[in-house]
């Protein structure tokens, strides 16, 4: 039988957390995945370093344009590599014609448009940034229909939901509930969290992640941004999407079927489970990881969230149920609390304040078109930035 050619991968999001374990896995698995492009926002360095790690890359993009001024100074990529720069820059890796799948794994909603590019070019799309769907799920699935393209969710908890479904058609799906770790804090009482900072924030008990992220984890505005993601993934109701608390990040979701069985994900709290699941479906090949050792004492415990301790929670369910532009302005009045707290310019508390009182005075409706969306993303930020001297760490 003649061998199938390497799937050849443009990885957006190449020097952060996810980026990092998807490198670690295009490299154990030579044969099958080959790297040909890659993008980063700021770091030149790292950048021209995976060029030189991984030959077969021939294009490389910087969103920043002092990093790109810098990158084309310094002469560090390989020979050979075609240097973008921008949004124009990370929308032609999307559409190469050499790359047959494309992982969006960029920060916020910066990977929106590569992500509709990708889809309209027809590529495999492996997502990693939830704000995609979160802001734009009702356009960018109807652009994934059209095109015939599956999305492939490269998050944790929604990969493990899609391999729990496999065959199984939607409509045999009661509810589908994603684990939570419940982050840094999550053993803190309310009271506690007044005093906590970026430094505690970023101290989270089993994964490695970026610092935004990371803080999401502790108020839970990540699960709640999961189950809005996803409602679009799996074509859901919102009631059918729900959260617990599991502190072993060991299961990561369950999903329940009509007639009452439930069936569950386990493996390691590792990034490169997901990752090679969705890079190299349908194969199984051996993990970059040991899996889980069940011949080793281990305990799975699930208890509900208490959405008074996590406010953050409550509002993206609200948000999910209300529908049309509530959650991609959830998202964006988070992203500014989350960086103004990040930067201590207002406390951990503030961060659920801000979001619930910008989602309170932004103009609510359900959008026709992708710029619609996009509007009610810039108006959420200048809200929530707006709030943000009156929550100032005094």
């Amino acid at each position: 039988m003649r061998p199938t050619s390497p799937k050849r991968v443009a990885l957006l999001g190449a020097t952060g957390s996810i980026g990092e374990s998807a490198l670690r896995v295009i490299a154990a698995h030579p044969a099958h995945l080959e790297l040909v492009a890659v993008a980063a926002q700021t770091n030149h360095a790292e950048l021209a370093a995976i060029s030189h790690r991984f030959p077969s890359v021939r294009h490389a993009t910087l969103f920043d344009a002092d990093a790109y001024a810098a990158a084309k100074a310094g002469q560090a990529f390989r020979s050979g590599v075609d240097l973008h720069a921008g949004l124009a820059g990370l929308n032609t890796l999307a559409t190469l014609p050499e790359a047959d799948i494309v992982l969006v794994a960029v920060v916020g909603v910066t990977g929106l448009e590569p992500a509709l590019a990708a889809i309209n070019a027809g590529k495999d799309l492996a997502l990693a940034s939830k704000e995609i769907l979160v802001m734009a799920g009702k356009f960018v699935m109807a652009a994934a229909r059209e095109r015939g393209i599956t999305l492939r969710p490269v998050d944790s908890e929604h990969n493990a939901v899609a391999q729990c479904l496999a065959d199984n058609p939607t409509k045999d799906v009661a509810r589908i509930i994603l684990t939570a770790s419940g982050g840094a804090f999550r053993d803190r009482s309310l009271a506690e969290l007044g005093a906590v900072t970026p430094a505690d924030a970023l101290q989270h008990p089993n994964w490695s992640m970026g610092p935004k992220i990371t803080v999401d984890s502790a108020t839970l505005a990540n699960k709640g941004l999961e189950l809005i993601e996803a409602q679009w993934l799996f074509d859901l109701r919102p009631e059918q999407c729900q959260a617990v608390l599991h502190s072993q990040s060991l299961a990561h979701c369950l999903v329940e079927f009509t007639d009452g069985a439930m069936l569950t994900h386990l493996c390691p709290p590792s990034m490169t489970f997901p990752i090679q699941h969705a890079l190299l479906h349908p194969l199984r090949l051996p993990s970059v990881e040991p899996s889980l050792d069940v011949h080793a004492p281990f305990s799975l415990d699930f208890r509900p969230i208490d959405q008074d301790r996590f406010p953050m929670l409550r509002l993206a369910l609200e948000a999910m149920k209300r529908g049309g532009i509530a959650p991609a302005a959830f998202n964006a009045a988070n992203e500014i609390a989350v960086a103004a707290f990040l930067s201590e310019q207002i406390p951990f508390l503030a961060i659920p304040r801000i979001v619930e009182q910008a989602l309170s005075r932004i103009d609510h409706h359900d959008p026709s078109h992708l710029d619609a969306v996009i509007a009610a993303d810039a108006e959420a930020r200048r809200l929530a930035t707006s709030l943000l001297t009156s929550h100032a760490v005094t």
